[in-house]
């Protein structure tokens, strides 16, 4: 593969590009002498050799080019080589029900989450992450990764809006995040759930229970407060208003702590919160460096090389050759 450090420097080609095309049709319509008799242009190019004029002038247009290139910044990377890593696989099944639009945390308990969890991934190294979203229903959102960088972008576009189906069925979140591991060896496995708790329903502490069984962890955080808080909705038109039930009256979402603690307990894991106290990810952290970690393999590229100087330096022997290349003819007029 191959990358620039100046890559608007390649659009130099253009107007170099025409330079030749202009200076091949000036030759083709335009020559020295062209009506001049031919014993005359015998005399006067005798000693001139114009296949190497036109040689001279091939290299430097060659030498330019090569030249172009090279201050680009050229970059080469090498084949993908393989890396050990040592790390779990972390399942983070994120709740995006509207209740998650609550405000008791804030900015909102969807965004709180989303922070932590990203500030939790800055400080991982060689663990493999998915997402799972989640509200009445639930689906895999990002597979099981090692790239970082692909992981904030997914979780950056994650919003209450992704899940038509509304409700919080952590069962089904459960089942879908028990379903995202790869491989049978369940011990290196952590599912996280994160949600307020609200509007259970299935069988999500037995799932935990024989997960568990199976030697994974499932941890779960509780986004909210006991208080709770009233649900923000903006219409098209960006006028907010609040959830209400079917009499016409405010809808206040609380946090379920117990279905909560009950799941992580199932699990043989342990409830946390998010609340608006800052670095909440580093109790996660916590729990997840004590666990045994086994060996990742996975393939990445090299680092990068710059090869400016290979492109420069035909660049300087074109040149150089150019100089010493005569344009006399080996043929003398006596």
């Amino acid at each position: 593969m191959i990358e620039f450090r100046f890559p608007q420097i390649l659009f130099l080609y253009i107007p170099f590009t025409l330079f030749i095309f202009l200076d091949i049709f000036r030759s083709a319509k335009y020559q020295i002498f062209a009506d001049a008799p031919s014993n005359i242009k015998k005399i006067l190019f005798e000693n001139i050799n114009l296949g190497r004029i036109r040689f001279k002038q091939n290299l430097l247009f060659l030498s330019t080019a090569f030249l172009i290139f090279a201050a680009s910044g050229p970059q080469i990377g090498t084949a993908l080589t393989p890396v050990d890593r040592k790390g779990l696989d972390l399942v983070f099944c994120i709740d995006v029900s509207s209740s998650m639009r609550g405000t008791d945390i804030k900015p909102s308990r969807l965004e709180k989450s989303k922070f932590e969890i990203s500030q939790l991934i800055k400080n991982l190294k060689g663990d493999r992450v998915a997402f799972i979203v989640f509200a009445g229903s639930s689906h895999l959102y990002l597979p099981l990764t090692t790239d970082y960088e692909a992981a904030f972008l997914f979780l950056d576009q994650i919003d209450t809006n992704m899940i038509p189906t509304q409700g919080t069925s952590l069962s089904s979140a459960l089942q879908t995040g028990l379903s995202a591991f790869s491989d049978d060896n369940s011990k290196f496995k952590v599912l996280i759930l994160i949600s307020d708790g609200e509007d259970h329903e299935g069988e999500a502490i037995d799932l935990a229970r024989q997960a568990s069984k199976n030697g994974m962890v499932v941890h779960t955080v509780g986004v909210g407060t006991e208080s709770g808080s009233l649900i923000p909705s903006i219409d098209n038109n960006g006028t907010v208003d609040y959830k209400k039930d079917s009499s016409g009256k405010l809808i206040t979402s609380q946090l379920n702590k117990k279905i909560l603690e009950d799941i992580s307990q199932a699990g043989k894991g342990v409830f946390l919160r998010f609340n608006n106290k800052p670095s909440n990810f580093r109790n996660i952290i916590k729990e997840i460096d004590t666990m045994e970690k086994r060996t990742i393999k996975s393939h990445i590229y090299s680092q990068y090389e710059d090869q400016f100087q290979k492109f420069g330096s035909f660049s300087l022997c074109l040149l150089i050759i150019s100089m010493f290349v005569s344009s006399r003819s080996r043929k003398y007029h006596d």
